[in-house]
């Protein structure tokens, strides 16, 4: 007998409801096959069997409340799985199917069904402290035929985007429209998967659907739509995904490849018009309403609630860039070849910045209620400028990361973000952030904070200016330092001191190498 028990909830989650479950006592059940829904103030949780066999026991009904590591039941290994199958349960068995259709989500392993089987397509848990998203651009059409694992539909949240792909092969029918806002365990639609359906979708192949793939390789909603926006050709777009799928950052560097043909490109011309150069006025409307992305409604909610809540004042600084240039370019072709990565300022900077968050800790720190939380750990977000807008992936422990250790996390970050590829555990718990507006050609700028951390760098351009030197004027490498914090729990002398050590890290690099 094999106890069915509460799994972990997540981080601080204590306790969760019994929502529902898809079998009764008595009924024969498969390994991994869901038995009961769990949801908590967060997410919602499937529990599945741990082996074929007998429900033989139900301790908990819907709607009570259990904790992690509650048994919630039992199976009775063995000799009860086969007669599910049997003649005997034949007519009971579409009945108890319509009445419990296993639920699917994009996160969990999925048994296939007999001929006739329905299976429902539903929102995955899209992770903590995310309770809805948004449903994409469906890949597919009711009543198309679709391949398991085939991509369907992807789901924007306000931190990350979700792909979910059929459970199995057959005919797809959409229940909820494009754009509708949908919550975890809500169906969206579902799979017939009859054996039938499979051999159609061979059948209909040669229909070619123009965002449907690139060759084999199902392209993502958000693939399909850089495609579209930038006329591209799929089969001209060199793939990099791993599975040899064409990945979003494939199709905006395919985009941002200079045109051979024609120099301007006109707007929403049927065909090329050599004198159109003053068509895109006339053709375009004076104003376009857009709805914001969910993800740019969440980052203008998050950043007026920390100028709301947060007492935010910006000191400035500058740094000589001069050492740390020379140093650069004096080893960033012997530090590529040995750790297989550029040398960037970033690692410099982190570094710095590390040194001077273990002599000034209230600059790591929260404030939560009238509690003061030191961090003792460095986990540093790095801001990064997307399609969708501005995202801050973290480096977890850059305290214990080398220069080479840190340009790869950095690296690694900075593409998972392009791609969309990003995890929300790759955003959350930062500690303090970096952001490099000198990317983009800004001289200066007061930066706001990532709620709750109490502080965030701002790095500029790098300009040759005139700097009194020994008593000579000289041109030097110069950059805008700015330090933004939380005056509520950073005082003036800590957040100057702070950015003070800095700057001397940077201008002294040695020092910050040798731990000094």
């Amino acid at each position: 007998m094999a106890d069915i028990l509460t799994p972990t909830l997540g981080e601080s989650v204590s306790e969760a409801t019994i929502a529902k479950w898809s079998k009764k006592a008595g009924d024969p059940v498969r390994k991994d096959e869901v038995l009961v829904e769990l949801e908590t103030d967060k997410v919602s949780l499937e529990v599945v069997s741990p082996s074929d066999g007998t429900l033989s026991e139900i301790k908990f009904a819907e709607g009570d409340t259990v904790t992690p590591g509650a048994i919630l039941g039992s199976v009775t290994e063995g000799a009860a799985a086969a007669p599910s199958a049997a003649p005997a349960k034949a007519e009971a068995a579409p009945a108890a199917k319509a009445a419990a259709a296993p639920v699917v989500r994009a996160d969990a392993p999925v048994a296939s069904g007999a001929g006739g089987d329905t299976l429902t397509i539903a929102v995955p848990a899209m992770g903590e402290s995310v309770s809805e998203g948004t449903l994409g651009k469906w890949a597919k059409a009711s009543g198309d035929t679709v391949r398991k694992d085939e991509l369907l539909v992807e789901i924007e949240t306000d931190k990350v985007a979700v792909e979910i792909s059929s459970p199995a092969d057959g005919v797809l029918t959409i229940s909820v429209d494009e754009g509708t806002s949908v919550t975890p365990g809500q169906a969206i639609g579902s799979i017939s998967a009859s054996g039938a359906a499979a051999a159609p979708t061979a059948a209909s192949a040669p229909a070619p659907a123009a965002t449907a793939s690139a060759g084999d390789a199902p392209l993502s909603p958000a693939v399909q739509r850089v495609v579209a926006e930038n006329n591209l050709d799929p089969k001209a777009i060199a793939p990099t995904g791993p599975k040899g799928n064409i990945t979003k950052g494939d199709a905006l560097a395919a985009a941002a490849a200079p045109k051979a043909a024609p120099a301007v490109p006109t707007f929403t011309a049927p065909t090329p018009a050599p004198a159109a150069a003053s068509a895109p006025r006339a053709d375009q409307p004076r104003e376009e309403r857009v709805k914001m992305t969910r993800l740019r409604q969440t980052i203008a909610r998050r950043l007026k609630e920390s100028q709301n809540t947060a007492a935010q004042l910006t000191t400035f600084n500058e740094v000589d860039m001069t050492n740390v240039m020379a140093l650069r370019s004096q080893y960033k072709d012997a530090f590529e070849k040995a750790h297989g990565v550029k040398l960037g300022f970033m690692s410099f900077f982190t570094r710095a910045v590390v040194a001077a968050l273990k002599e000034i800790p209230a600059v790591n720190a929260e404030i939560d209620g009238t509690d003061i939380i030191y961090k003792n750990h460095y986990d540093i977000g790095v801001a990064v400028g997307t399609e969708k807008g501005l995202v801050v992936p973290v480096l977890r422990d850059a305290d214990t990361l080398s220069l080479a250790g840190i340009e790869k996390g950095i690296a690694a970050l900075g593409k998972a973000a392009r791609d969309g590829d990003l995890t929300l555990d790759q955003l959350q718990g930062g500690t303090f952030t970096i952001t490099n507006g000198g990317t983009y050609g800004s001289l200066m700028s007061t930066p706001i904070l990532n709620a709750p951390q109490s502080g965030i760098l701002g790095m500029h351009n790098i300009v040759p200016r005139p700097m009194a030197v020994n008593g000579q004027v000289v041109i030097r490498p110069m950059m805008y330092l700015a330090l933004s914090y939380d005056h509520r729990i950073v005082d003036g002398k800590e957040a100057v001191t702070f950015l003070v050590r800095v700057k001397d890290l940077l201008e002294d690099p040695a020092r910050a190498l040798l731990d000094l």
